[in-house]
């Protein structure tokens, strides 16, 4: 079983952070990566958002730090743990963009990049960088097989209904034969976007329920990945027993991945949870 986080600093949703993390500093967060690093946590995450109307603070909170610039510093502190922007949203950039910058990131980090992928929501930031957003689903499967012909080609060759591109180099690429493609979403077409392009599916705000019952309605390949949260909040340091049972119930659920975090009243119990966690789902092996 495999454990990732969902980031602690990066973002500040709603309900969902300590408050340690509303003052926290990049070294911070930097103990939290080399300690889950260590740990053998399978990735960590950071989101992305370019600017945010100031009446979705209160749904979608304040912050959002830059997945690329975020994920390469972090890159050059670890050695081992994968780092996956969850999500990039696809109509905001041109793919060929998308595989030189991280295609740089999966060169720096030896190939450790997952690129997590979304059709994106947020109308107003649609219109705020004047990206189309009537037809964002079919331009962000386009954008998904452009990427699948460019992450890892020098000199990539595509032709598709929103992307053309041929003659062009990208130089450095990624250095993996096959970049994993991981789709967001909170719908089960995103699900079915995931099992037709992608690689594995890493939905938000979905319950694992719900996921079980939409896995159920689908055939995905033997190697695909989906990433869950737990089906309840976990407490290792309290209740170790109960949290092996809630991990085994979200493996139930369809889960690969369990992707965990938890609020906490500062950084040194962040820490001794991941430690923790960890050493508890051991248990399940």
């Amino acid at each position: 079983m495999k454990l990732s986080i969902a980031s602690p600093v990066v973002s500040l949703h709603p309900g969902a952070h300590g408050p340690w993390e509303v003052t926290a500093t990049i070294d911070d967060l930097v103990r939290v990566a080399e300690t889950a690093d260590q740990l053998g946590y399978y990735h960590l995450t950071c989101s992305e958002h370019i600017a945010l109307p100031a009446h979705e603070l209160a749904r979608r909170g304040p912050r959002y730090w830059d997945p690329l610039a975020t994920l390469g510093y972090l890159a050059a502190r670890t050695r081992q743990i994968r780092l996956v922007p969850h999500v990039l949203v696809l109509p905001y950039h041109h793919p060929l963009e998308i595989a030189k910058r991280y295609g740089t990131l999966d060169l720096i980090s030896n190939g450790r990049v997952i690129l997590g992928v979304g059709v994106g929501s947020l109308e107003e930031e649609f219109e705020l960088i004047e990206a189309p957003f009537d037809d964002r689903g079919p331009r962000s499967d386009d954008s998904i097989r452009a990427l699948r012909a460019a992450l890892s080609q020098r000199t990539p060759a595509y032709h598709g209904d929103y992307y053309d591109f041929e003659g062009m180099v990208i130089d450095p690429c990624a250095v993996q034969p096959r970049v994993p493609i991981w789709v967001g979403g909170r719908t089960l077409r995103s699900l079915r976007r995931a099992v037709t392009l992608g690689d594995g599916w890493t939905p938000f705000a979905v319950t694992p329920d719900t996921a079980r019952q939409w896995l159920d309605r689908v055939e995905a390949p033997a190697d695909f990945e989906v990433v869950l949260p737990p089906v309840e909040p976990l407490d290792p340091v309290k209740e170790p027993a109960r949290t092996v049972d809630a991990l085994a119930a979200t493996v139930a659920a369809g889960a690969t991945i369990i992707s965990v975090g938890r609020a906490q009243d500062s950084l040194a119990e962040y820490l001794e949870y991941l430690a923790a966690l960890k050493e508890v789902s051991a248990a399940l092996g």
